[in-house]
């Protein structure tokens, strides 16, 4: 590491050096794509969270801790002769090229509709490419959350026009699949009511989509919500010295009314 080097290349230099077999650290040399993996998607997670926040100075923090794991990543492929962060730099560049054909060529586009249906096309040719298939859910990861999986599943098969035409008849779909969850739970067959609720889910998923709500935000805001009311039940039985475990349910069910009402 040099004075010279520019900031990238002494991150480069760092991680070339915890990775030394001899003199590196022995939990660095320890670690595989499948070990870093989780703690990828951690910190990709506390980046968002840093945003939500509206905290600058966490999200430098974040944005560095995530531009790790892309050059620990790199680094181990490197070793393993397979491709370096120059490649890597390298093959997001030219696809953000190829990708905006009206920026970096000479394309137009009438509106911003048709931008985003060339682009489909454009992805959808990258997938062919790369996997021999056309399928449009080829690439999906199976890595992703449940909530985010069924997003992308759902907006790729609308690119073909399989879609409900609005929300209402999603709304439909709702009350269909909540009273097939009643009729697996009347039956006590498990399997069956883990098969329909999964069903309610992925269709309440739809139902944000189709009224143009990102469904994971959603869900966050409500545990967010539930934390704040909840906690409000914790911190009401604690000021008057009572212990929740031993508070009657309609006692908690008031506290959380009370709680609500004040928000």
């Amino acid at each position: 590491m040099t004075d010279k080097q520019t900031p990238l290349q002494r991150l480069r230099s760092i991680m070339e050096r915890l990775r030394d077999p001899e003199n590196g650290c022995p939990w660095d040399v320890a670690q595989t794509f499948e070990t870093i993996a989780p703690y990828t998607i951690e910190e990709a997670y506390e980046v968002d969270d840093a945003i939500r926040r509206g905290d600058m100075t966490e999200l430098k923090n974040e944005l560095g801790d995530l531009l790790l794991q892309v050059v620990f990543h790199s680094r181990m492929a490197e070793e393993a002769g397979l491709f370096d962060l120059d490649d890597v730099a390298t093959a997001i560049s030219d696809k953000m090229v190829s990708r905006h054909p009206h920026v970096f060529g000479t394309k137009s586009y009438a509106d911003a509709e048709a931008q985003t249906q060339d682009w489909e096309r454009l992805k959808a040719a990258e997938r062919k490419e790369k996997t021999g298939s056309d399928g449009l859910l080829d690439d999906v990861p199976l890595a992703l959350p449940g909530l985010k999986r069924a997003q992308k599943l759902q907006k790729r098969a609308a690119t073909v026009g399989f879609d409900w035409p609005d929300a209402e008849r999603v709304l439909e779909k709702v009350d269909e699949e909540l009273a097939e969850v009643r009729e697996a739970i009347a039956s006590y067959d498990a399997d069956k009511i883990e098969d329909e609720i999964g069903d309610l889910l992925f269709v309440c998923t739809n139902l944000a989509r189709k009224t143009k709500v990102d469904g994971e935000a959603a869900l966050r805001r409500a545990n967010a919500k539930f934390e704040r009311r909840f906690r409000y039940i914790e911190a009401t039985l604690k000021a008057q010295k009572r212990d929740i475990r031993e508070t009657a349910l309609d006692e908690m069910e008031a506290l959380w009314v009370e709680a609500k009402s004040r928000e």
